[in-house]
């Protein structure tokens, strides 16, 4: 039986199956909660699974009470994946609509999920938030204002995250990919050198670490995974 539970959001997509694989083998019981129906699987050998719209409170809450409900594996991480990209034109050319749209995708989910589970890792004795920003966030590149100003986001916010809970035991690292080595992507980019790319499994393999107690002394890191890119 599994000893501690973490709630992974996004855990379906090209990422999130990756990441929702490391922690059932490392013998997590693993939360994936989703906008489509899903009935829920037995612990341990499968995700548990629910439905929920993260970008809204209510469904954040109801993550959170489902990730929570085992008193014997008591919440211990959260991972947050959910996101998305859009390209545009330069600042200018683009419509505040879609600006809005990048930073309610990317960092809204990220808030309320976090948001909400927060006490409970506290009343646990502690735990770790993991978020998930992108290189752009350091890195920018034109054509894409919105995204890169939420993925910049989602690193301010976790590492205020980190400064206000580290008292409480509670830490809060963030990765920042390059291009992950998705279908979507080569699809999207077919004449890429997929070689340089980043897979989901070695990203998968450092948020575990930053989740697991071998990470304990650190919180507030901005980690680089951009494999050869």
């Amino acid at each position: 039986m599994a000893e501690r539970s973490v709630l992974i959001t996004g855990g379906t997509g090209g990422l999130g199956g990756a990441v929702t694989a490391a922690f059932l083998r490392g013998g997590w019981r693993v939360v994936v909660p989703g906008r489509e129906e899903a009935a829920t699987e037995p612990a341990g050998s499968r995700p548990v699974r629910l439905t929920a719209d993260l970008l809204e409170p209510a469904g954040a809450v109801r993550a959170v009470e489902v990730a929570t409900a085992d008193p014997a594996a008591p919440l211990r991480a959260v991972v947050n994946l959910v996101g998305g990209y859009a390209s545009g034109g330069l600042v200018h050319e683009t419509p505040v609509e879609e600006f809005d749209r990048m930073l309610r995708l990317n960092l809204r989910p990220t808030y309320l999920v976090t948001q909400a589970a927060l006490p409970h890792l506290v009343a646990a004795g502690g735990g770790a938030v993991v978020c998930v920003s992108a290189r752009a966030a350091v890195a920018p590149f034109p054509g894409a204002a919105g995204y890169v100003t939420a993925k910049a986001a989602v690193l301010a916010f976790a590492n205020a995250v980190a400064v206000e809970y580290r008292p409480r035991g509670v830490r809060c690292n963030t990765v920042l990919p390059s291009v992950i080595d998705t279908p979507a992507n080569r699809a999207a980019q077919p004449d890429a050198d997929h070689r340089r790319w980043v897979s989901p499994a070695e990203i998968a393999g450092v948020i575990r670490f930053l989740a697991a107690d071998e990470s304990a002394p650190t919180s507030g890191a901005s980690i680089p995974v951009y494999g050869r890119a």
